[in-house]
């Protein structure tokens, strides 16, 4: 009686010993609770990218255990300005036109950010196309646009919305800010279109518009 006794205690003694083995083992991980997002860091950080390229960012997600993980499927991409630097699912985030704008990563509630400055380096020259253009007179619509070439780059870049447009009537309105930029005809006449690009030097192109 005694020894059953005794191999009864032993084996709630094994139980117990094993339970609380698993119980430091598994505590730890929270008993199989998975880890909790608590912030995404964007990279990389403070972007300075040429305009008319792209580049992959990246989403890093801190959890409260203290690991870290690349966040893929789950992240949604937004830009503050798509104009700048439009982003897509995948987080490539391409460089449009010249400014500083803001790259967010969501993966459900909790996101993270990163600056994304898009500036264009090392523009040799610049023109306007077409170089000449026809509108009819009182309200007609002539579009142009202004492309810079820059060194170490086979295709032009659009810089239409980063030069500054004139007219050699003063009276003639060009839109500024656009791509292409637009100009409403007037009386009949020829003027002179202007795109200046401010870089390392000053840059100008021409056009001409006749007004029939």
């Amino acid at each position: 009686m005694a020894v059953r006794n005794v191999s009864r205690i032993q084996r709630k003694l094994a139980i117990f010993v094993t339970l609380s083995f698993l119980a430091v083992t598994l505590g730890c991980k929270g008993f199989f609770v998975n880890p909790v997002l608590q912030s995404v860091t964007v990279g990389p950080s403070n972007l300075n990218l040429q305009q008319g390229t792209t580049q992959q960012m990246t989403a890093t997600g801190n959890f409260d255990d203290g690991s870290t993980k690349t966040l893929t499927s789950g992240v949604v991409w937004s830009s503050s300005d798509a104009t700048i630097a439009p982003v897509r699912a995948a987080g490539f985030v391409n460089g449009a036109a010249a400014g500083t704008e803001t790259i967010t990563a969501k993966d459900g509630t909790v996101s993270g950010q990163a600056t994304v400055n898009v500036a264009l380096a090392n523009v040799t020259s610049i023109k306007i196309t077409p170089t000449s253009e026809t509108a009819t007179a009182n309200g007609g619509i002539a579009t142009f646009t202004a492309l810079a070439t820059v060194s170490g780059q086979s295709q032009p870049i659009d810089v239409s919305k980063t030069v500054t447009w004139s007219t050699s009537d003063s009276n003639l309105q060009i839109t500024q800010g656009q791509s292409p930029a637009t100009v409403t005809a007037a009386g009949a006449e020829v003027v002179t279109i202007t795109a200046t690009y401010n870089s390392t030097t000053t840059l100008t192109a021409t056009a001409t518009l006749t007004v029939q």
